[in-house]
């Protein structure tokens, strides 16, 4: 008998990317400006438009 894989990843592998991309981007943010001020861009605005894309797909399938 095999036995039975944790869901612990399943479930919270996006959540922890979001959130580490969402400190990222917040670290970036404090470092300076240039390059800094994109990837702070980066890492807060993809985990917001990832967000939202979930939104309105459930909104949609309701």
């Amino acid at each position: 008998m095999k036995p039975r894989q944790s869901n612990f990843w399943k479930v919270f592998r996006a959540p922890l990317a979001l959130a580490l991309l969402s400190a990222g981007g917040l670290f970036a943010a404090l470092l300076g400006d240039g390059i800094w001020d994109s990837l702070s861009w980066l890492g807060l605005g993809l985990p917001a438009l990832i967000a939202l894309r979930g939104l309105f797909s459930r909104g949609r399938a309701a």
